[in-house]
């Protein structure tokens, strides 16, 4: 079977990917309307392989890197879903407290790919918590489709408290300085939005092409926010406009990116909607500005 290659595939593929990750196409009809784009050497199977994640190539920071101390502890959610796990990340030999970072993952819970960006985390210089929201359904699966089945199970607003719960874990960790913030990709964008609403003690927030919380809530926001959207993702990105309106009308500190022609989920490399330049370039903002309000 031979591979496609990117520039070969059309952007209604990547479309189609979308609304297939995110719920809205069951999987039957994501490779009925999949066939229309098989042509030739580009089959239906060629075309699944290719979207698929692969977490086994891809990875930048392996588990067990020697310059990590990463555990997998559990936290109490009073309102969220009882216990739930989290891989815990600092750096290997730290003496001082370090600004915390909690890692809020996509729509299919803890997969490789979140836990290796709470390993660059740590490695950038922070104590970084990723928790799995689906543990109280037994935890990530080891197969993304089957992860987005099972988050689409939990209530959205008992998930939030859950990290809600982690950033009360590590700003009270002994290796934090108490100063904790949020980066989130997708559904984490989304929480990480929505953290900055409900936490007035938040010290930064960083929602990745997250959905927007509404205009109402924008008033409790205390945070400063930076903004990461795909110019592709109209669906998300097509809800950013009233967001700045209101942040602005309320005298809110952002910073917001519009990554030109990338897609949702521009940031996960492993999958082919990566796009390495705009993912490096929004890292390197990121880690500035946790840099800026975390480890003060």
């Amino acid at each position: 079977m031979e591979t496609p290659k990117k520039e070969e595939i059309k952007q209604e593929v990547f479309d189609l990917y979308d609304d297939y990750a995110h719920n809205r196409l069951s999987r039957r009809d994501f490779v009925q309307k999949l066939s229309i784009y098989a042509v030739g050497s580009l089959t239906v199977p060629a075309l699944l392989s290719f979207l698929t994640p692969d977490y086994d190539v891809n990875l930048q920071i392996k588990a067990n890197d020697p310059r990590i101390t990463e555990t997998y502890i559990t936290y109490t959610s009073p309102k969220g879903g009882g216990t739930i796990k989290a891989l815990l990340c600092v750096p290997k030999g730290n003496t001082k407290k370090l600004g915390g970072v909690v890692v809020v993952h996509e729509n299919r819970g803890l997969n490789p790919y979140i836990e290796d960006v709470a390993r660059r985390t740590a490695l950038a210089g922070f104590i970084s918590l990723a928790p799995d929201a689906l543990t109280p359904l037994g935890g990530y699966p080891g197969n993304d489709d089957k992860g987005r089945e099972m988050q689409s199970k939990r209530d959205r607003n008992e998930m939030l408290e859950d990290f809600i719960a982690a950033f009360e874990y590590l700003k009270n960790n002994k290796s934090c300085n108490g100063r904790v913030g949020v980066v989130g990709f997708c559904f984490g964008g989304w929480i990480s939005n929505m953290m900055a609403v409900r936490l007035p003690d938040l010290a930064a927030a960083v929602p990745y092409y997250g959905g927007q919380p509404s205009v109402e809530d924008v008033p409790n926001i205390k945070a400063p926010l930076q903004l990461h959207y795909a110019e592709l993702d109209t669906k998300v990105t097509g809800g950013w406009p009233a967001y700045e309106e209101a942040l602005k009308a309320n005298n809110k500190k952002y910073t917001a990116y519009i990554y030109p022609n990338v897609n949702h989920g521009f940031h996960n490399d492993s999958t082919p909607r990566y796009d390495k330049p705009a993912a490096e370039l929004a890292w390197k903002r990121t880690i500035d500005f946790f840099n800026e309000n975390l480890n003060k």
